[in-house]
């Protein structure tokens, strides 16, 4: 669990959790500032959204000067301010609270425990029969889950994922579960075992991830749930593919499109657009480019399924179809400003760039800007490369999975191949990309430039 800082209680506290509300009161006190200390830096200080989230889950301390702004705003040590707010339990005026963000932090977390005891209670009470509310337990979780695993943090979802992925093991297994329950039940174990290979992969572990992904699609086959099959087989290629294993990405994503020809839904969509990508990791320009006009296609025959209506990773919009179109033209090579590539490149950042578009995933604006930093490198432009990427470095290290490092990776072999390489801007953009995940080792995907 994160823990609470006081900072982060105090931006509760003043209702500035979102950054558009955050940042234009952080220019004005850095204004503030600015005049009273004399120093004209301060008045144009604008942390990135990225920065102030890191700095609000307690994942990044703030820089000099950002720190002499906190501290004038809320009139405590840098130090206090990224306390646990358990422990400096005071408000903004320095008073101990009656029952202020400590308090309130404490019972919250004594509700999550109390919640989960419920849980428990609830699976074990129903003795003899299967009962409907732990079925419904049960499925408002993968509702949750499949909402939030595109917008938060891995680790902030991570253990009930895993929670709910045992719970439906384990009722499965009961033999307490009527045929028709039974079949309900299998559809939730895939679900949740298919999110669990997405964490898998994010951490860097494809052979978990696998695993997972195989009892899924046990999951998947004892629920005859054609699109549940497709979507198994389309995760298959999307560990493949950021494993550096084209053929296996192609194969996995050509295996769900045979198998699933009835599927409507969107996943139909996802499998042509990962069969691309797949192709034009392979350097198959043909192959790429049938399977990107398959995906249009598809995308005019598809009808909204039970997997669209849970959203999240199991619906594939319109935004990341373009997303996936662009990637699969960097990979071979296209693109540039004036092209058909380079404005698609930058149609695909704008389209995740609204945080609270219901598409929105921080995995996919940062793919698709890692996509755009490398076409403008096509261009030469070096300091509009690193614009566009800077948001992606910003992440916290939370955020930063497999797929978005080895996007960063593609980027900093990009720079190596710009006629700029031997700049001091391409040196520090190489060598920060480089620190971006020290302990990470993922294959290289190929440059073509």
């Amino acid at each position: 669990m994160t823990t609470t800082t006081l900072f982060r209680w105090l931006i509760d506290e003043r209702e500035l959790k979102d950054p558009r509300a955050f940042l234009p009161r952080f220019a004005e006190q850095a204004q503030q500032l600015a005049d009273r200390d004399g120093d004209v830096r301060l008045a144009t200080l604008e942390p990135a959204a990225s920065t102030f989230e890191a700095w609000y889950y307690g994942q990044r301390l703030p820089n000099r000067d950002a720190r002499r702004v906190l501290v004038a705003w809320f009139g405590h040590s840098i130090e206090r301010l990224w306390a646990p707010a358990i422990e400096a339990a005071v408000t903004s005026h320095g008073a101990v609270p009656a029952c202020g963000g400590a308090d309130l932090h404490e019972m919250r977390r004594g509700a999550k425990v109390a919640a989960r005891r419920a849980r428990d209670f609830a699976l074990g009470a129903e003795q003899g029969q299967l009962g409907d509310e732990t079925l419904g337990y049960l499925q408002d979780e993968v509702r949750r889950i499949a909402e939030e695993y595109p917008k938060r943090p891995l680790p902030t979802i991570f253990d009930d994922l895993a929670a709910a992925q045992s719970d439906a093991f384990r009722l499965i297994e009961g033999g307490r579960a009527r045929p028709s329950q039974l079949r309900q039940l299998h559809v939730l174990a895939a679900l949740l075992s298919w999110h669990m290979a997405k964490a898998c992969h994010d951490l860097g572990d494809p052979v978990s991830a696998m695993m997972h992904a195989r009892a899924a699609g046990v999951s998947a086959e004892q629920a005859e749930h054609p699109a549940l099959n497709a979507l198994v087989e389309g995760l298959k290629s999307l560990i493949s593919y950021w494993s550096g294993r084209g053929a296996d990405a192609l194969f996995y994503a050509r295996k769900g499109a045979a198998q699933s020809p009835l599927v409507h839904g969107t996943v139909s969509v996802w499998l042509p657009g990962l069969e691309a990508r797949a192709a034009a990791l392979l350097g198959d320009r043909v192959t790429a480019a049938a399977a990107v006009e398959q995906a249009a296609r598809k995308r005019d025959l598809a009808e909204p399924d039970d997997l669209d209506e849970l959203g999240g990773l199991l619906t594939f919009p319109v935004e990341k179809e373009l997303y996936y179109s662009v990637e699969t033209a960097v990979l071979l090579g296209h693109g540039s400003q004036g092209t058909a590539t380079g404005a698609d490149a930058e149609r695909a950042v704008a389209a995740f760039s609204d945080r609270n578009a219901a598409h929105w995933a921080f995995g996919d604006e940062a793919g698709a800007r890692c996509n755009l930093a490398v076409v403008r490198l096509h261009d030469d432009q070096l300091e509009g490369a690193a614009d566009a990427l800077r948001p992606v470095l910003d992440l916290p290290p939370a955020q930063r999975n497999h797929g978005i490092v080895v996007s960063a990776q593609r980027v900093q072999r990009a720079v190596g191949h710009s006629p700029a390489r031997t700049t001091v801007l391409a040196r520090e953009l190489r060598e920060e990309i480089a620190q971006f995940s020290p302990s990470a080792a993922p294959p290289a995907l190929p440059y073509r430039p």
